[in-house]
């Protein structure tokens, strides 16, 4: 199985591309890595960003890294994107997708993958403005497309997320997002389940189980998002945290569908007010427990 790593356990602490590099390399014991917007803003002066961009790309090659692909953040997650309810916001919504895109060129990235968005209380739960509001975002996803591949970006990847006010939001919605979208882009447009998305209980109920999710939506799986959870909400834990979450049975699902081509993406999100120490330990642990018992054995 290959084990790669979000980098949003960096967030407010390892700033430096050098220094991180370094860490993901030899402490981390990472090859595969997923850089997130919270480390560089799309929205910053594009001359001044896609010089950061470079120096990223500089250093995780000089380490031998390999980046395979750029995700939106926590800043990027809160706003209301491409699902806003107004056509003004969603232009502007469309304009910085569009600028992740060139800063993921600068980075030598081949794709970008993001949620959608989130739409208000009032659309959401306004079945014709909802069915509205999801053929606008198939529109503005074929634009991005379109753009993704005149900068030389190879695909984009969605995340289904488990609330009612975003789609793709389960099993049945992501596939027929995925069936609407299908030959209709410019690049191709995939899916990025997460764990701990695809157990939530309160929101997914009996549909809580990867296995679900593969049995609906395995062709269209780019990768996963791996994180130790409670099935309650969306925790974001390292794995030497209890959950429910094991090695046995997120092995047991990657051999019977055969995933083992497909990157398991470590994705924790520490509390900022955590101690450096103490994150660096837990992620370091983590790695290595996954790397160890479902990996490549590290780097």
């Amino acid at each position: 199985m290959k084990i790669g790593l979000n980098l949003s356990f960096a967030v407010k602490r390892w700033l430096e591309p050098k220094f991180l590099s370094s860490m993901i390399r030899n402490d981390l014991e990472t090859r595969y890595i997923q850089f997130t917007w919270d480390l560089l803003d799309p929205w910053w002066p594009s001359r001044q960003r896609d010089k950061i961009a470079r120096e990223w790309s500089q250093a995780f090659k000089k380490e031998g890294l390999i980046l395979t692909g750029t995700f939106g953040g926590l800043a990027s997650y809160t706003y209301p994107q491409l699902m806003a309810p107004t056509a003004e916001q969603r232009k502007i919504s469309l304009d910085f997708f569009k600028r992740a895109i060139d800063m993921s060129a600068a980075m030598e990235s081949s794709s970008i993958g993001t949620p959608l968005g989130g739409m208000t209380h009032n659309d959401a739960y306004d079945e014709k403005r909802r069915e509205e509001i999801y053929s606008v975002v198939l529109d503005l996803v074929r634009k991005l497309a379109a753009y993704a591949k005149k900068k030389g970006l190879e695909k984009i990847i969605i995340e289904p997320t488990p609330l009612f006010t975003e789609f793709p939001n389960d099993p049945k919605n992501s596939l027929k997002l995925m069936q609407d979208l299908n030959g209709t882009t410019d690049v191709p447009v995939r899916l990025l389940v997460d764990w701990g998305h695809a157990i939530l209980e309160p929101f997914l109920k009996e549909q809580a189980d990867m296995e679900n999710w593969l049995n609906k939506c395995q062709p269209y799986i780019d990768s996963f998002h791996l994180q130790q959870t409670d099935g309650l909400l969306d925790r974001h834990w390292g794995f030497t945290h209890d959950g429910k979450l094991n090695i046995d049975s997120i092995r047991y699902v990657i051999e019977k569908y055969n995933l083992n081509d497909l990157i398991q993406y470590v994705e924790i999100i520490y509390p900022f007010e955590e101690t450096d120490e103490n994150v660096y330990d837990d992620i370091r642990k983590t790695m290595r427990m996954l790397q160890n018992s479902l990996g490549e054995g590290g780097y």
